[in-house]
């Protein structure tokens, strides 16, 4: 088992950098990494950068990331539920594309938008649980045709306008989250 714990700063020349981004690809392919913490200085992953780590189980995602890039966990079979903060505002194109381990989806309250196929070829996926109250805008294939057997959870009052919004109406069950359990 490989765990990397990101710092929130280092220390290089006798200077302290703060850690407020994971660059692009820098993960990318790292079979043995199976688990990850992005502290809560990062503000952005970027694109592919944990591209086709098959081995990863568990990815933690600090309260400040605002973005996830384009690939960023695309390919990361291993993954089985993944929780999106509430600081998140967007989530690229296929950033967790065919994830195909992942059961569960828990989008927070600030996300406005989610890429082409963002979560496409997630088979496995029965539960998403969306925070925001504003429906977030994407396109007919962000979450594939898997959606048909999936619940999605989401506030009592925005059931209507997800039940009006393409892809969200396609999803199997809409139901209301409660505020003390976040589930139905």
């Amino acid at each position: 088992m490989r765990f990397i714990n990101i710092p929130s700063s280092v220390f290089f020349n006798g200077k302290t950098y703060s850690v407020t981004s994971i660059g692009a690809s820098v993960f990318r392919g790292c079979r043995g990494l199976t688990s990850v913490t992005i502290p809560n200085s990062v503000t952005s992953i970027g694109e592919y950068a944990f591209y086709s780590c098959s081995g990863l189980t568990s990815v933690t995602i600090g309260n400040s990331v605002e973005s996830i890039g384009n690939y960023a966990f695309y390919g990361c079979r291993g993954l089985t539920s993944v929780t999106i903060g509430n600081s998140v505002e967007s989530i690229g194109n296929s950033a967790f594309y065919n994830c195909s381990g992942l059961t569960s989806v828990t989008i927070g309250n600030s996300v406005e938008s989610i890429g082409n196929s963002a979560f496409r070829g997630c088979s496995k996926i029965t539960d998403v649980y969306c925070y925001a109250e504003k429906v977030p805008s994407t396109n007919s294939n962000a979450f594939g045709s898997d959606v048909r057997d999936v619940t999605l959870h989401v506030p009592a009052e925005s059931i209507e306008d997800y039940k009006a919004t393409e892809p969200w109406s396609g999803f199997y069950r809409i139901v209301a989250l409660t505020e003390e359990t976040g589930i139905e």
